[in-house]
């Protein structure tokens, strides 16, 4: 099915831009065709729907496995001989490593920080592969799906509820949301204001993270996509600049994506667990 959309799109000179980073029941496999079982595209396995949450796999949960498993393989080939001075794989790792400890959870979070983390470099790495993998030609971001993000956002909520409830106990907790000080008269608007804030900061990293995803390959697309559009060889070099330049821009934006990510995350935990400060 995907073959004959595909097919069409061509011979109306039209580029289907938002069905390229949708996720997808299939692998787009273009150069395998193994006698027209497979014809470019792999279909994944469908499961009846469960209490009405449909388990199926698609494209976006083979790119976040593939992302763990990358991952996990890599830091056990990275530090399986633990040495003074790390090279290579391992010195890379240790970069990034140090980096988040110094530069985010400790000046964030202070000493508290370090028993959280295992937990933000997680999330940092977790992001970060699944932002590079979304980068390899015939693949898929998904963190540029807004469900991934939202699990994110929500896993990053339920820590930062626990954190808060742990190191303040659950009435002082509830104390935190009221601003010392604030006149009686106000307490009826401030604290739903507070009490909706708790929601609206995991929905910022959601909906953050998703956009920024989304945008960079939108603009690749859109750009190779005025070649076909137009039918012009002349267009072609400064499309492909364009998309070339923007490429090697998203490269970066996965780094920055990642460390904005854990950085706000830091800061929530941190406001919770620290309303004092």
């Amino acid at each position: 099915m995907s073959g004959e959309a595909g097919a069409a799109e061509a011979a109306d000179g039209q580029v289907d831009v938002i069905g390229h980073i949708l996720d997808t029941k299939y692998l787009d496999v273009p150069f395998l065709n193994a006698h027209h079982i497979i014809d470019g595209t792999l279909d994944l396995p469908q499961f009846e729907p469960i209490f009405g949450i449909d388990l199926s796999i698609t494209k976006h949960v083979v790119m976040m496995w593939v992302a763990s498993a990358l991952l996990i393989t890599m830091l056990l080939t990275a530090f399986r001989r633990p040495s003074l001075v790390p090279t290579g794989l391992a010195n890379f790792f240790e970069a990034l490593i140090v980096f988040i400890r110094d530069e985010v959870v400790l000046p964030v979070m202070g000493d508290h920080g370090r028993p959280f983390l295992p937990f933000f470099l997680t999330i940092f790495f977790f992001i970060l592969f699944c932002n590079l993998l979304g980068l390899i030609p015939y693949s898929a971001t998904a963190t540029g799906n807004i469900s991934v993000t939202a699990g994110l956002a929500l896993i990053v909520f339920v820590v930062t509820q626990t954190a808060g409830i742990v190191n303040n106990g659950p009435i002082g907790f509830a104390k935190s949301l009221v601003p010392s000080g604030m006149p009686l008269w106000l307490l009826p608007i401030m604290v739903p204001i507070e009490v909706l804030s708790l929601f609206i900061k995991p929905f910022a990293l959601c909906i953050r993270l998703f956009a920024n995803m989304i945008a960079g390959h939108v603009a690749i697309l859109v750009f190779l996509g005025m070649i076909i559009m137009f039918k012009s060889y002349f267009l072609a070099p400064l499309s492909v600049a364009f998309a070339a330049a923007i490429y090697l821009f998203e490269i970066f934006i996965a780094f920055v994506q990642a460390f904005i990510f854990t950085l706000l995350a830091a800061l929530f935990i941190n406001m919770a667990a620290h309303p004092d400060h």
